[in-house]
């Protein structure tokens, strides 16, 4: 598949490297105050800037899903703090975490996470929705829009078990980008996937990189699409070893 032509209403102002996300002395501790208290996290210190491609990597059990967990608000550091456009999130009740996420962040996950009882286009719908943005021909407007980008403007009736597992991280990635978030978390999203549909789905998440300008960290296990991004963060025994920029892909 070609890199997908995104509709020029889609494309976002220019590109600003504001941080998106600063993590300052982040620490994560299970069972704390109990003889069992294990700190898996120890002190974790960078920042995200706008329109940066970043790779997580690191062996199993270093502690990746964790960190991916606190990024994306899913769960508090023990320690530390983190910033999400300049806000520090550790001190948010429930409520105001969960809508700072909503606007802020866009998922995608490796197991997809559809749906499916729900349409192509009601799955792209659902961030907004979820959030209390009243469905109207704007919104879907919007959302037709991305699955137009991602190759998909002839499944948006189609239940998400009629489509390939690409076509599906395809949806996952139009439905993360409906509310135009300044940070995508990207978990293993060509896990599941062949070489050929892996390769796709991360050119789209580049190309929609770029277009938008907004943050994307990909955790991965696959060094060949790490050395695909701009910056690689070497995670080991829930400790940050690592942060090298590489060269930016060729056009």
């Amino acid at each position: 598949m070609s890199e997908p032509q995104v509709p020029a209403q889609l494309a976002p102002a220019p590109l600003t490297l504001a941080p998106v996300l600063r993590l300052q002395q982040l620490r994560k501790s299970y069972h704390a105050g109990t003889p069992l208290e294990t700190e898996v996290l120890h002190g974790i210190d960078f920042e995200l800037r706008r329109g940066e491609f970043t790779a997580l990597i690191g062996p199993s059990g270093s502690g990746k899903t964790t960190l991916l967990n606190l990024i994306g608000l899913l769960d508090t550091p023990s320690d530390g703090e983190l910033y999400l456009l300049d806000q520090p999130t550790r001190a948010l009740d429930d409520t105001a975490r969960t809508a700072l996420r909503g606007r802020s962040i866009g998922f995608v996950f490796q197991f997809h996470h559809l749906i499916q009882a729900f349409s192509v286009l009601d799955n792209v719908l659902m961030p907004a929705l979820v959030q209390g943005e009243r469905r109207s021909r704007e919104l879907e407007r919007r959302a037709l829009e991305l699955l137009q980008a991602v190759g998909l403007e002839a499944h948006t009736s189609k239940r998400p078990s009629e489509l390939s597992g690409g076509q599906q991280q395809r949806v996952a990635i139009a439905r993360a980008l409906l509310t135009r978030p300044p940070l995508v978390l990207a978990d293993e999203p060509t896990g599941n996937l062949d070489t050929h549909s892996a390769d796709d789905v991360f050119a789209l998440l580049r190309r929609f990189n770029r277009e938008y300008g907004c943050a994307v960290l990909v955790v991965t296990h696959d060094p060949r699409l790490a050395q695909r991004c701009e910056r690689i963060l070497d995670l080991v025994d829930g400790r940050l070893v690592g942060d090298r920029q590489l060269p930016p892909p060729a056009p």
